[in-house]
């Protein structure tokens, strides 16, 4: 029943069927073929149940903080500061590409935000300096996956929802990973421009540090609202929807501050932001329905005893958990891969004893590799959309590198625990 299930939904994702539809189509043929309870009755009461849930609250004011901060200008001005200080570096304006990435994933919590964002504001500058496009883009997809691992991440908050796990202790657990990918990229970076110079294109100009410091003022709102939401969470003042709606009034009063802003734009931030809400919550709720099915047909309990009869280790488990992750990661969209596979994967692992707050940035970054991953990478599509020329074969090449960058993180994090585990520890 379960391969039929995914078998159905992959058939459906690939003739463009959307991914909400396609789960409750899945969903209603197999609560009508293999259970003899109506659907449709309790349809509406697992609905209610889970969309009536205060904390999927910081969803829509979280992308609504990010679509503010692109039309206000933040986002460009803090690519300029990276550009300042990372560009000396073996790799120039692509350590640009990486340290824009981890602001702008501070303040907004989604790749797909990052990854367009700054692509919007590199491109351009990486064209004018003839650098090769395939790594450059590539570096801008992966840079962008840190936006749902370094916090505030809507993939954090979706995980503990669906987990019970504590949201607070999660973003904690989350940063310290992200720098250190952050960090794993731009050695990658380093390391693939002394092999292959010719990657780079023209040096960019040479900044003093008269300059770099002056250009730190550019970053002041940022770090203000990092400080704001983020930092409320960590010291327990605020819930994470009380630190994204604090948030969301601080990002209005630096955007109406700038010259830049008008009300149009905040129209179409608002537009925008319904239309992002709208796509992740009825996925996260049909996805819901789904599990409520495989649940009550007993597909849940099923796997769980598999799990028990192998009477493999820990780390077997573990392993074996990872390698679904990343085979479905090729095919299913990062947001229902997760909400679909939690509820029947997260209990096996912590039945062996794993801990939730370190399981979660395990799972963040094994669907990490599937935003960069063909066929369904999304962030790959995201970059080539915006530079609208060439084949994305160029960008998939590029963004190969940076995949082994996630692989090496996801084993220190095995080998390690204590770099997700340490400041949640500490709170």
């Amino acid at each position: 029943m379960l391969v039929v299930a995914v078998s159905v939904l992959l058939a459906l994702m690939l003739v463009a069927i959307p991914v909400a539809v396609a789960l409750i189509m899945v969903a209603y043929t197999l609560g009508w073929g293999f259970s003899d309870f109506a659907f449709y009755q309790a349809i509406g009461a697992v609905l209610w149940s889970n969309s009536n849930n205060y904390t999927l609250l910081a969803i829509p004011l979280f992308i609504l903080i990010g679509e503010l901060l692109v039309r206000c200008g933040s986002a460009s001005k803090a690519y300029s500061v990276m550009e300042a200080w990372l560009s000396w570096l073996p790799g120039g304006l692509i350590h640009a590409n990486i340290g824009a990435s981890v602001l702008f994933s501070a303040t907004t919590g989604s790749s797909v935000a990052t990854a367009a964002t700054i692509s919007t504001i590199a491109l351009p500058e990486g064209r004018r300096l003839d650098y090769n496009e395939g790594i450059f883009c590539g570096a801008i997809a992966a840079g962008g996956t840190l936006g749902i691992l370094i916090p505030p991440s809507i993939s954090l908050i979706i995980y503990g929802v669906l987990t019970e796990t504590s949201i607070p202790k999660l973003f904690a657990a989350g940063l310290v990973p992200g720098l250190l990918l952050a960090i794993c990229f731009s050695a990658v970076t380093c390391l693939l421009v002394i092999v292959k110079p010719t990657l780079v294109g023209n040096k960019t100009r040479k900044y003093s540090w008269k300059e770099r410091l002056l250009g730190m003022l550019h970053l002041t709102p940022m770090i203000l609202l990092f400080v704001v939401m983020v930092g409320s969470i960590y010291t327990g003042i605020a819930t994470p929807t009380e630190a994204a709606a604090a948030g969301l009034v601080a990002t209005l009063i630096i955007a109406f501050s700038s010259r830049r802003f008008r009300l149009k734009q905040l129209v179409e931030a608002l537009l925008s932001s319904f239309k992002t809400t709208g796509m992740i919550m009825l996925i996260v709720l049909a996805s819901y329905c789904l599990n409520y099915v495989l649940s009550i047909i007993g597909i849940s309990d099923r796997i769980e005893m598999l799990f028990s009869d192998l009477d493999v280790s820990p780390m077997t488990t573990l392993l074996i958990v990872a390698l679904v992750y990343l085979l479905l990661g090729f095919f299913i969209e990062t947001l229902s891969l997760m909400v679909l596979t939690l509820p029947m994967l997260a209990p096996i692992v912590f039945a062996q004893g794993f801990d939730k707050v370190w399981f979660g940035i395990v799972v963040i970054l094994l669907i990490e590799m599937a935003l960069i991953t063909p066929p369904v990478g999304l962030n790959l599509y995201v970059v080539q959309s915006t530079r609208n020329r060439g084949s994305i074969i160029e960008v998939i090449y590029g963004a190969i590198p940076y995949i082994f960058a996630m692989l090496l993180m996801l084993i220190l994090l095995i080998i390690f625990p204590s770099i997700a585990l340490f400041l949640p520890g500490r709170m």
